[in-house]
This record gives C-alpha cells, structure tokens and sequence, in this order.
C-alpha cells in the first residue's frame, strides 16, 4: 500500500487560517524526506472560494523538479491543466463529482459537462510528459441528493473518455460509506476498468476512515489518501469531517520505510501544523504515541 498524503491540499480547505507558503515547502521536504512515496500539495480552484489554496504556483515554484516528481495538484478544467504545466507541474488530479448536484455547487457545472471536457485536459498533460488522475468525488453519496448508483460510478470510470487517466481516484468524500460498501464498489473498478492504479480517498466522518481504507487496499485498491491530524473536508459538502489522519493509516499498514522514529517525526509534525492553524487534532495515532504505555515500541519518547 502506498499512502499519498494530502495535508496541503484538502487538509487546508477549511482551515480558518492559512500557512505561509514556505512553510508549506518546509512541509513538502519534511514529508518527502520521512518517505513519504507521493503528496497533494495544492488546487487550482478559485482563489476567493477556497483562499487556503491560493498560492499554489507559489510553492510549486519553490519546489525542484525531484520533488515535484512526488507530489499532485487538484485541477477541474482543462485550463487548470495547462496553468499547472506551465508552472512546472507534471502531475494533475482531475476531479469532479459523480452526482451533478454536489458538482455544480464545487465545481459550476454538470458531470457530464466535466466528463467531456477530460480528454482535453489529458491531451495536455500527456503532450508535456505529465500525468492525470481521474478523481471521482461522492463516489458513495452525496450531501444534495442522498446515495450515489455505483453503476453512475462505473459508467464515468469506464467511459472511453477517461483513456489516458493513469490512476483513477475513488472518493468517499462526506466520510460515510462502510467497509462492505468501499470493498465492492472497489472490487467492481478493478474488475471492470482495469489497467489503472487505484486511489482510496477516504473521510474519517463516522470514525471509519482507516477500517474503509484498508477494505480499499483488500479490494484492489493500491494507494490511500491520508492527511496529518486527520485535517480536512470539503467546503462544499456540508456534514464531512476531516480526512483519515495518515498517522492512523501508517500505524496500522507500517511500511517498510516506516521506523519508529519516523513515525515520532510525522506526529510531531502533524501536531505543529494543527497548532500553527489552531485545529484539533484527530488523530487516534497521535494520542497512541502520547500515551503513558512506555513499554510500547511505537509511544513517544
């Protein structure tokens, strides 16, 4: 299992306050340097809807190409493609959401108008040697309309227009599927889109993010988003909490690359970054590690 992690991105949509950009960079280098395989460091959306994300070619630009190499930026129209290659992005999650409802109040416009602007948007990335995600949000429900038909799901992820997407992102985005619900709708994208990487964007609404993640990763599923103290949400979902913690999710999966002084490393980070925003920690990790089990490998020390 592969975790990406998406502090910078959809951590930060909903904090009150924002980190100053080169903190952000400290960030990257911190979490990349820990090995930590793949980040989501920013969005191109709307400045003024989503000011968090508003110096998000800044800090590309203080990135060097090994870094970027590792890490993602939200996009959602073609024109966001080409604004992130040309400031030196190679790697774009394109994103819309499988019920129309939750896509016109993020994003303006129908699925379907989403779905057919995507092959632009990958003939832009592919033509700089870059790649694209396709990322489907309230892929399980939505905070408009309920309940989303896995079949809506499969038929955008098996649309011919989606060729050339390298991975495809599955999104619970409100944090309110089960681990029974997440095992089939991954098991039906693997079966029947294949020859595409996974992603398992999973919320942690309903204290289910790691169980629904690790269901993902039994599916098929190859990566699993995760964000520091479980920071996060959309602003346009109303009722979704935070991400799963990527604290939670290293604990339970512990890759190879991960010791126990490089998971002390990530979870002082995560609390620095909480405290500098003045959010709560949600992490079940981060108070693990603070407890007084002394005896225990994994505590702080």
């Amino acid at each position: 299992m592969t975790l990406r992690d998406v502090t910078l991105r959809d951590g930060l949509q909903l904090t009150g306050t924002s980190l100053p950009t080169a903190r952000k960079a400290e960030i990257v280098r911190a979490l990349l340097a820990a090995g930590v395989p793949e980040l989501e460091i920013g969005s191109l959306a709307r400045p003024d809807l989503v000011p968090p994300m508003a110096d998000t070619l800044d800090l590309v630009g203080l990135l060097d190409e090994d870094e970027l190499e590792r890490c993602w930026v939200w996009v959602a129209t073609p024109r966001h493609v080409q604004k992130a290659i040309a400031a030196g992005i190679r790697n774009v999650q394109y994103c819309f959401s499988v019920s129309d409802a939750h896509n016109r109040a993020n994003i303006g416009r129908d699925t379907e108008d989403s779905l057919a602007a995507l092959p632009a948007a990958v003939e832009t990335a592919l033509a700089a040697g870059g790649r694209i995600q396709l990322c489907l949000a309230t892929a399980f429900t939505c905070p408009f309309d309920g309940p989303v038909d896995p079949d809506r799901v499969l038929g955008i992820a098996c649309d011919p227009r989606a060729d050339g997407t390298c991975d495809i992102v599955v999104a619970d985005t409100l944090g309110q599927a089960v681990p029974a619900q997440v095992s089939s709708l991954i098991s039906r994208v693997a079966d029947e889109s294949p020859g595409r990487r996974i992603v398992y964007h999973g919320h942690d609404t309903w204290g289910l993010g790691v169980a629904n993640s690790l269901a993902a990763v039994s599916a098929g599923a190859s990566v699993v988003d995760g964000a520091l103290g479980g920071l996060g949400g959309c602003p346009f979902a109303p009722g979704a909490s935070g991400n799963t913690a990527s604290e939670d999710l290293l604990f339970a999966t512990r890759p190879s690359w991960l010791s126990t002084d490089v998971f002390a490393d990530l979870v002082r980070l995560g609390e620095s970054i909480v405290t500098e925003l003045g959010e709560p920690n949600r992490s079940r990790a981060r108070q693990g590690a603070r407890s007084e089990a002394e005896a225990f490998d994994w505590v702080l020390r």
